[in-house]
């Protein structure tokens, strides 16, 4: 291997290292906040990337369907817990006012827009945008449905229902967008020359765009009043909950984060690769491997250990490309050795 062959293969590690830093980020806000290890984070990268190509064909995009169904759902659930709580009587209805513009007129708007305008002729990043408002509000909806009504429940018994919503999930996705994989329009088609070293436009996208989104998140979670909670639900949830903070809110909020990163991922990397309705799962589970090196906690190390599996993954395909996922997921074993044996257990589940 020469100097050029080794820097080509580095290129490309940080570009997919940068892609799996931002869903190992989400992972561990989504555990650090609500316990749950988020599997369907997958299935948001390829919704979105399927979406945008969608709307670039000129084609009606399904997942707007699926996500006025799932506003449908979640305004009955709202529904049926304001009456239970006794707020639906006497004219006190501003709370299923705000639930019914939030869960059904908002998703309504964007289904009519994705149904009615045609999109292929706008902009790239206006398609970008409307492929963002359909699929993000999934996140929160997601949450309420199917996580919300368990958040008191075991870390086991909240992965057993993340397994279940990512296979239908993953159903849903073959319902909506085929078997066919799609590829999206590309950011840009520059090429800057460094010597003996091409450096592709879309590649600069996606490192810069990642970048600028982990910068975003720690002056999120450092300066801002809602940032703060989450931190503060992360460290404790009992004790966010006695001073006021709500853990429900945290939740959605932090699923909604979550449904962004990995949409906003699917849309930075379908220019570069064929994207299929399972193909997110693969690409969400070396996110997982970035998250665990940080221990589900850290998200320093987390982006650390992500973009050592995409600089992994980049140089096992030069060596043994035929081994190389067995070679990025294998580095899951040490890590989840060294774990165990220098922390101490934790009765917090079982008690």
């Amino acid at each position: 291997m020469d100097f050029s062959i080794a820097a080509i293969l580095a290129q490309d590690g940080i570009t997919n290292g940068a892609i799996y830093a931002l869903l190992a980020l989400a992972l561990v806000l989504v555990f650090s906040v609500t316990r749950i290890i988020f599997i369907p984070q997958g299935e948001f990268v390829a919704f979105g990337a399927l979406t945008l190509a969608a709307v670039q064909s000129g084609k009606f995009p399904q997942s707007a369907s699926l996500l006025l169904a799932f506003g449908l759902l979640s305004l009955l659930k709202e529904i049926y817990a304001l009456f239970r709580q006794g707020q639906i009587h006497g004219g006190r209805n501003k709370a299923l006012l705000m639930a019914f513009a939030r869960l059904f007129l908002a998703p309504l708007a964007v289904w009519l827009l994705a149904r009615n305008v045609p999109a292929q002729n706008w902009p790239l990043f206006a398609q970008v945008l409307l492929a963002l408002a359909i699929v993000i509000p999934m996140g929160p909806m997601l949450y309420r449905l199917a996580y919300q009504p368990l958040a008191e429940a075991s870390t086991l018994v909240l992965l057993i229902v993340s397994v279940g919503v990512h296979f239908a999930l993953t159903g849903l996705g073959l319902v909506m967008f085929g078997a066919e994989g799609s590829r999206t329009t590309a950011f840009s088609d520059a090429r800057i020359e460094l010597g003996a070293m091409m450096i592709s436009g879309q590649s600069l996208v996606v490192i810069g765009v990642s970048a600028v989104l982990i910068a975003t998140l720690y002056f999120y979670f450092e300066r801002s009043l809602s940032g703060k909670a989450l931190r503060a639900t992360a460290v404790n949830r009992l004790g966010a909950q006695l001073v006021g903070i709500g853990t429900t809110q945290a939740g959605r909020l932090a699923f909604t984060l979550a449904a962004a990163m990995g949409a906003l991922c699917g849309v930075l990397i379908a220019p570069m690769t064929t994207v299929y309705y399972d193909g997110g799962f693969l690409i969400g589970l070396k996110g997982f491997v970035g998250a665990i090196v940080g221990g589900l906690v850290s998200y320093p190390v987390a982006a650390a250990g992500a973009l050592l599996v995409g600089l992994l993954e980049s140089y096992s395909s030069f060596w043994a490309s035929a081994y190389k996922e067995v070679i990025v997921f294998t580095l899951i074993i040490p890590v989840l050795l060294w774990r165990s044996l220098s922390s101490k257990h934790s009765d917090e589940d079982e008690e």
